[in-house]
Protein backbone atom coordinates (compact mmCIF):
# COMPACT_ATOMS: atom_id res chain seq x y z
CA UNK A 1 0.00 0.00 0.00
CA UNK A 2 0.89 3.53 -0.37
CA UNK A 3 1.72 6.19 1.84
CA UNK A 4 -1.42 7.45 3.09
CA UNK A 5 -0.24 10.93 3.20
CA UNK A 6 0.16 10.18 -0.59
CA UNK A 7 -3.76 11.08 -2.07
CA UNK A 8 -3.16 11.14 -5.82
CA UNK A 9 -6.58 10.17 -6.35
CA UNK A 10 -8.38 12.76 -3.59
CA UNK A 11 -11.84 13.59 -4.72
CA UNK A 12 -12.11 11.08 -6.97
CA UNK A 13 -14.90 8.78 -7.96
CA UNK A 14 -13.86 5.38 -9.29
CA UNK A 15 -15.32 2.15 -10.70
CA UNK A 16 -13.58 -0.82 -11.01
CA UNK A 17 -15.88 -3.62 -12.42
CA UNK A 18 -14.99 -7.98 -11.07
CA UNK A 19 -14.31 -5.83 -7.84
CA UNK A 20 -15.24 -8.64 -5.59
CA UNK A 21 -11.96 -10.37 -5.05
CA UNK A 22 -8.50 -10.68 -7.00
CA UNK A 23 -7.25 -8.27 -8.90
CA UNK A 24 -10.18 -6.35 -9.22
CA UNK A 25 -10.20 -6.34 -5.15
CA UNK A 26 -6.38 -5.33 -5.30
CA UNK A 27 -7.30 -1.82 -7.87
CA UNK A 28 -10.10 -1.00 -4.92
CA UNK A 29 -7.94 -1.19 -2.19
CA UNK A 30 -5.35 1.17 -4.20
CA UNK A 31 -7.46 3.28 -5.55
CA UNK A 32 -9.24 3.94 -1.85
CA UNK A 33 -5.68 3.91 -0.76
CA UNK A 34 -4.90 7.30 -2.84
CA UNK A 35 -8.01 8.99 -1.60
CA UNK A 36 -10.47 7.73 -4.59
CA UNK A 37 -14.08 7.10 -3.69
CA UNK A 38 -14.39 3.23 -4.81
CA UNK A 39 -17.47 1.64 -6.48
CA UNK A 40 -17.05 -1.99 -6.65
CA UNK A 41 -19.41 -4.01 -9.35
CA UNK A 42 -19.39 -7.47 -9.65
CA UNK A 43 -21.87 -10.82 -9.73
CA UNK A 44 -20.70 -12.40 -6.82
CA UNK A 45 -22.58 -10.03 -5.02
CA UNK A 46 -21.67 -11.67 -1.05
CA UNK A 47 -18.20 -11.66 -2.07
CA UNK A 48 -17.86 -7.82 -3.44
CA UNK A 49 -20.44 -7.18 -0.09
CA UNK A 50 -17.54 -8.51 2.00
CA UNK A 51 -14.58 -6.68 0.08
CA UNK A 52 -16.96 -3.40 0.13
CA UNK A 53 -17.20 -3.93 3.99
CA UNK A 54 -13.53 -5.11 4.46
CA UNK A 55 -12.33 -1.80 2.86
CA UNK A 56 -14.88 0.70 4.72
CA UNK A 57 -13.83 -0.98 8.30
CA UNK A 58 -10.05 0.73 6.96
CA UNK A 59 -11.95 3.72 6.39
CA UNK A 60 -12.00 3.84 2.55
CA UNK A 61 -15.45 5.02 1.09
CA UNK A 62 -16.20 1.98 -0.70
CA UNK A 63 -19.57 1.00 -2.25
CA UNK A 64 -20.81 -2.76 -3.94
CA UNK A 65 -22.83 -2.82 -6.73
CA UNK A 66 -24.57 -5.92 -8.37
CA UNK A 67 -22.70 -5.30 -11.97
CA UNK A 68 -23.18 -8.09 -15.00
CA UNK A 69 -20.61 -6.21 -17.15
CA UNK A 70 -22.24 -8.34 -20.32
CA UNK A 71 -25.64 -6.83 -19.57
CA UNK A 72 -26.47 -3.06 -20.94
CA UNK A 73 -29.41 -2.72 -18.63
CA UNK A 74 -27.01 -4.12 -15.45
CA UNK A 75 -24.34 -0.78 -16.52
CA UNK A 76 -27.50 1.45 -17.20
CA UNK A 77 -28.45 0.70 -13.37
CA UNK A 78 -24.84 1.08 -12.08
CA UNK A 79 -24.86 4.67 -13.92
CA UNK A 80 -27.91 5.66 -13.15
CA UNK A 81 -26.48 5.03 -9.16
CA UNK A 82 -23.42 6.85 -9.90
CA UNK A 83 -25.60 9.62 -11.76
CA UNK A 84 -27.40 10.54 -8.70
CA UNK A 85 -24.77 9.70 -6.15
CA UNK A 86 -22.16 11.98 -7.54
CA UNK A 87 -22.90 13.20 -10.96
CA UNK A 88 -19.77 11.96 -12.91
CA UNK A 89 -17.23 9.28 -12.80
CA UNK A 90 -13.60 10.02 -13.14
CA UNK A 91 -11.98 6.66 -13.26
CA UNK A 92 -13.54 3.13 -15.10
CA UNK A 93 -11.36 0.10 -14.60
CA UNK A 94 -12.49 -2.43 -16.90
CA UNK A 95 -11.14 -5.17 -15.24
CA UNK A 96 -14.16 -8.10 -14.58
CA UNK A 97 -13.11 -11.32 -17.27
CA UNK A 98 -13.71 -14.97 -17.15
CA UNK A 99 -11.38 -17.52 -18.33
CA UNK A 100 -11.68 -20.80 -19.98
CA UNK A 101 -8.95 -23.46 -21.36
CA UNK A 102 -10.09 -25.21 -24.47
CA UNK A 103 -8.78 -26.23 -27.16
CA UNK A 104 -10.14 -24.78 -30.66
CA UNK A 105 -11.41 -28.14 -32.25
CA UNK A 106 -13.22 -28.17 -28.97
CA UNK A 107 -14.68 -24.83 -28.21
CA UNK A 108 -18.35 -24.25 -28.26
CA UNK A 109 -20.02 -21.63 -29.94
CA UNK A 110 -21.80 -20.74 -26.71
CA UNK A 111 -18.91 -21.09 -24.63
CA UNK A 112 -17.04 -18.65 -26.88
CA UNK A 113 -19.41 -16.16 -27.43
CA UNK A 114 -20.32 -16.02 -23.28
CA UNK A 115 -16.40 -14.96 -22.69
CA UNK A 116 -16.24 -12.25 -25.47
CA UNK A 117 -19.64 -10.91 -23.97
CA UNK A 118 -17.60 -10.28 -20.57
CA UNK A 119 -14.29 -9.97 -21.50
CA UNK A 120 -14.58 -7.23 -24.52
CA UNK A 121 -18.20 -6.20 -25.07
CA UNK A 122 -18.79 -5.84 -21.06
CA UNK A 123 -15.79 -3.32 -21.43
CA UNK A 124 -16.97 -1.87 -24.74
CA UNK A 125 -20.53 -1.68 -22.83
CA UNK A 126 -18.34 -0.18 -19.72
CA UNK A 127 -17.26 3.05 -22.00
CA UNK A 128 -20.31 3.68 -23.77
CA UNK A 129 -22.53 3.78 -21.20
CA UNK A 130 -20.24 5.41 -18.69
CA UNK A 131 -19.01 7.91 -21.62
CA UNK A 132 -21.50 11.07 -20.31
CA UNK A 133 -20.59 10.95 -16.65
CA UNK A 134 -16.53 10.28 -17.76
CA UNK A 135 -17.41 13.85 -19.89
CA UNK A 136 -18.50 15.21 -17.14
CA UNK A 137 -15.03 14.82 -15.29
CA UNK A 138 -12.23 17.08 -15.88
CA UNK A 139 -9.24 14.41 -15.47
CA UNK A 140 -11.34 11.40 -16.24
CA UNK A 141 -9.07 8.06 -17.05
CA UNK A 142 -9.99 4.66 -18.43
CA UNK A 143 -8.16 1.22 -17.67
CA UNK A 144 -8.64 -2.30 -19.74
CA UNK A 145 -7.63 -5.07 -18.44
CA UNK A 146 -6.07 -6.58 -21.47
CA UNK A 147 -3.78 -10.22 -21.35
CA UNK A 148 0.26 -11.11 -22.53
CA UNK A 149 -1.75 -13.68 -24.05
CA UNK A 150 -3.68 -10.63 -26.49
CA UNK A 151 -0.45 -9.82 -28.40
CA UNK A 152 1.40 -13.53 -27.97
CA UNK A 153 -1.97 -15.60 -28.07
CA UNK A 154 -1.34 -19.25 -26.67
CA UNK A 155 -2.41 -22.73 -26.76
CA UNK A 156 -5.82 -23.60 -25.80
CA UNK A 157 -6.81 -19.92 -25.04
CA UNK A 158 -7.97 -19.04 -28.15
CA UNK A 159 -11.38 -17.25 -27.15
CA UNK A 160 -9.28 -15.63 -23.90
CA UNK A 161 -6.45 -14.29 -26.44
CA UNK A 162 -8.89 -12.91 -28.85
CA UNK A 163 -10.94 -11.24 -26.66
CA UNK A 164 -7.76 -9.67 -24.87
CA UNK A 165 -6.40 -8.89 -28.51
CA UNK A 166 -9.87 -7.07 -28.98
CA UNK A 167 -9.09 -4.64 -25.95
CA UNK A 168 -5.88 -3.35 -26.95
CA UNK A 169 -7.79 -2.84 -30.31
CA UNK A 170 -10.81 -0.86 -28.29
CA UNK A 171 -8.24 0.71 -26.28
CA UNK A 172 -6.64 2.69 -29.34
CA UNK A 173 -9.79 3.66 -30.63
CA UNK A 174 -11.32 4.89 -27.80
CA UNK A 175 -8.33 6.54 -26.67
CA UNK A 176 -8.46 8.60 -30.33
CA UNK A 177 -11.70 9.19 -29.98
CA UNK A 178 -11.82 10.86 -26.52
CA UNK A 179 -8.77 12.78 -26.49
CA UNK A 180 -10.95 15.77 -27.90
CA UNK A 181 -12.69 15.23 -24.24
CA UNK A 182 -9.82 14.97 -22.19
CA UNK A 183 -10.62 11.23 -21.41
CA UNK A 184 -7.68 8.93 -21.30
CA UNK A 185 -7.61 5.63 -22.47
CA UNK A 186 -5.06 3.06 -21.84
CA UNK A 187 -4.72 -0.93 -21.00
CA UNK A 188 -2.79 -2.69 -18.72
CA UNK A 189 -1.11 -6.07 -19.83
CA UNK A 190 -0.22 -8.20 -17.18
CA UNK A 191 1.41 -11.34 -17.46
CA UNK A 192 0.49 -14.29 -14.31
CA UNK A 193 -1.29 -13.08 -11.65
CA UNK A 194 -1.70 -14.91 -8.52
CA UNK A 195 -5.69 -15.02 -8.61
CA UNK A 196 -8.38 -17.18 -7.94
CA UNK A 197 -9.04 -17.15 -11.85
CA UNK A 198 -5.63 -18.78 -12.38
CA UNK A 199 -7.45 -22.27 -10.80
CA UNK A 200 -8.54 -23.05 -14.48
CA UNK A 201 -5.22 -22.74 -15.60
CA UNK A 202 -2.09 -25.49 -16.29
CA UNK A 203 -0.14 -26.08 -13.19
CA UNK A 204 2.53 -23.57 -13.65
CA UNK A 205 0.65 -21.42 -15.87
CA UNK A 206 3.19 -18.98 -17.55
CA UNK A 207 5.71 -19.14 -14.41
CA UNK A 208 8.12 -21.28 -16.48
CA UNK A 209 8.60 -18.98 -19.07
CA UNK A 210 8.53 -15.86 -16.91
CA UNK A 211 12.21 -14.61 -16.39
CA UNK A 212 11.12 -13.34 -12.81
CA UNK A 213 9.96 -16.77 -12.02
CA UNK A 214 6.63 -16.40 -10.51
CA UNK A 215 3.22 -14.66 -10.62
CA UNK A 216 2.63 -11.06 -9.93
CA UNK A 217 0.71 -10.17 -6.56
CA UNK A 218 -2.63 -8.23 -7.19
CA UNK A 219 -1.20 -5.43 -5.74
CA UNK A 220 1.90 -4.90 -7.91
CA UNK A 221 -0.70 -4.50 -10.63
CA UNK A 222 -2.83 -2.60 -8.84
CA UNK A 223 -0.02 0.04 -8.56
CA UNK A 224 0.33 0.38 -12.19
CA UNK A 225 -3.46 1.22 -12.50
CA UNK A 226 -2.95 3.73 -10.06
CA UNK A 227 -0.74 5.22 -12.10
CA UNK A 228 -2.16 4.76 -15.01
CA UNK A 229 -5.59 7.04 -13.83
CA UNK A 230 -3.49 9.68 -12.31
CA UNK A 231 -1.69 13.29 -12.97
CA UNK A 232 1.23 10.96 -12.99
CA UNK A 233 0.23 9.80 -16.53
CA UNK A 234 -1.43 12.78 -18.00
CA UNK A 235 0.24 12.46 -20.97
CA UNK A 236 -0.02 9.27 -20.86
CA UNK A 237 -3.34 7.52 -23.34
CA UNK A 238 -3.55 4.86 -26.20
CA UNK A 239 -0.74 2.67 -24.72
CA UNK A 240 -0.32 -0.29 -23.22
CA UNK A 241 2.01 -0.61 -19.46
CA UNK A 242 2.97 -4.66 -19.54
CA UNK A 243 3.45 -5.83 -16.28
CA UNK A 244 4.67 -9.42 -16.81
CA UNK A 245 7.73 -10.09 -15.10
CA UNK A 246 9.31 -9.98 -18.29
CA UNK A 247 7.24 -12.73 -20.23
CA UNK A 248 7.12 -10.96 -23.47
CA UNK A 249 11.27 -10.16 -23.47
CA UNK A 250 11.43 -13.65 -23.83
Amino acid sequence: MPDLLSQRLADRVALVTGGARGQGAAHALRLAGEGAVVVIGDVLDAEGASTAAELVAQGHDVTYVHLDVADPQSWRQSYALLDERFGRLDILVNNAGIIHVTDIADESLDAWNHLLAVNLTGAFLGLQTMLPLLRRARRAAVVNTSSIFGPSGAIGYAAYAASKAGLLGLTRSAALELAPDGIRVNALVPGGVSSPMNDAEPEGGVVPETPLGRRADPAELAAAVAYLVSDDASFVTGTELVVDGGFSTR
